[in-house]
């Protein structure tokens, strides 16, 4: 009776932390859909090509949809949007029929990936794009066809984001915005 009791004990702790491993999960990414709509600018995202992203906040119910990947990554650099980022998905390029249509499902996490910046290709709603791949030599391909450079996530210059319209591929990183995305 001892020995049970001891391995109960012991059995309980570890059923926890299995529990505590499961909340910590990612949650998926969803489909886009007709419903999926551009926190930023209120459109219909299945209405303009290019990638899209997708954001999921514990003090969120639903994800929050992005019409570019560049206002997905500007999200997590702005001071009045939450903080407690849980994941960040954005439209897998590598495995996009076409730019035109980039994909419904076809998602990767923003900080897993590689982005093309500075390229001439613009985004869904005109403006300069971080181009997301899963895939290095898709990424390569792009590049070779479009321009650019490629850069991880947390490389993705703060100026590049958040700078209206200019073509700001060569801007340095900001260490702050790099420590702020990196810890959500």
């Amino acid at each position: 009776m001892r020995h049970r009791a001891l391995a109960f004990a012991l059995l309980v702790p570890l059923a926890f932390a299995g529990c505590q491993r499961e909340t910590a999960r990612l949650p998926l990414p969803q489909k886009m859909t007709a419903g999926s709509i551009g926190h930023y600018c209120g459109m219909n995202l299945l209405e303009h090509p290019g990638p899209k992203g997708q954001i999921f906040a514990a003090s969120l119910i639903e994800p929050v949809w992005f019409s570019s990947v560049r206002d997905t990554i500007a999200f997590t650099m702005l001071p009045d949007e939450p903080k407690d980022v849980q994941a960040i998905y954005v439209s897998d390029m590598a495995k996009a029929p076409s730019w035109d249509k980039p994909g419904a499902e076809n998602w990767v996490e923003a900080r897993k990936a590689l982005f093309v910046i500075g390229s001439r290709v613009k985004g869904g709603m005109g403006g300069d794009e971080a181009v997301p791949f899963s895939d290095r030599g898709a990424a390569e391909k792009f590049m070779s066809e479009n321009g650019g450079r490629i850069v991880t996530f947390d490389q993705v210059p703060r100026d590049y984001v958040l700078a209206a319209g200019a073509d700001n591929a060569d801007a340095a990183p900001n260490d702050d915005a790099d420590a702020r995305r990196s810890s959500n």
